[in-house]
């Protein structure tokens, strides 16, 4: 049911908050997103850090990062990218809004037994991960250059403190 309401939920905030005139500015920061998320579960297939778990048994977790990916956080992105201050102290206090919205509804989720973590990852790490991501898609939709060089280091990061073994790798 959750999932239900997250979609009407995304889509009312789409209808209300998104810039549609402008969605072309935001499409190639989206398409980035969508890209390092495809990349996570490709390399954490069977490793997964963190993962959807549905409370009905027609779900599956690849079938809601589909929808996530490509309807939800889209939504959320154009949003998020639309309303960015322009002066660094308010854009500070932006991000970590959006930081702690993002940690304490997984941090929610993950209490209600519909999003997992596993293999070390707990909600702290979600934290910090939510505010390199934010900080990170800002970049990218200004310098994406920028942006993708620095995201290489943090992947390297990320493997490196939970990678997954060889054989857990397809």
């Amino acid at each position: 049911m959750y999932y239900i309401i997250t979609i009407a939920a995304s889509l009312l905030l789409a209808y209300f908050f998104v810039d549609w005139k402008n969605w072309l500015n935001y499409y190639p920061t989206i398409q980035f997103y969508i890209i390092c998320n495809m990349l996570y579960n490709f390399i954490f297939y069977n490793h997964t850090l963190w993962a959807f778990n549905p409370s009905t048994p027609w779900l599956n977790h690849t079938l809601m990062d589909i929808t996530f990916s490509f309807i939800i956080i889209p939504t959320l992105l154009m949003i998020y990218l639309r309303y960015t201050p322009k002066e660094l102290k308010w854009k500070f206090a932006y991000i970590i809004a959006w930081v702690s919205l993002f940690t304490i509804v997984e941090f929610l989720f993950n209490k209600k037994g519909l999003f997992i973590h596993a293999n070390g990852w707990e909600i702290h790490n979600s934290g910090i991960f939510n505010a390199i991501m934010f900080t990170i898609l800002g970049i990218h939709l200004k310098k994406p250059l920028i942006a993708i060089l620095l995201s290489i280091p943090i992947v390297l990061l990320l493997l490196y403190f939970h990678h997954p073994s060889f054989g857990d790798l397809k």
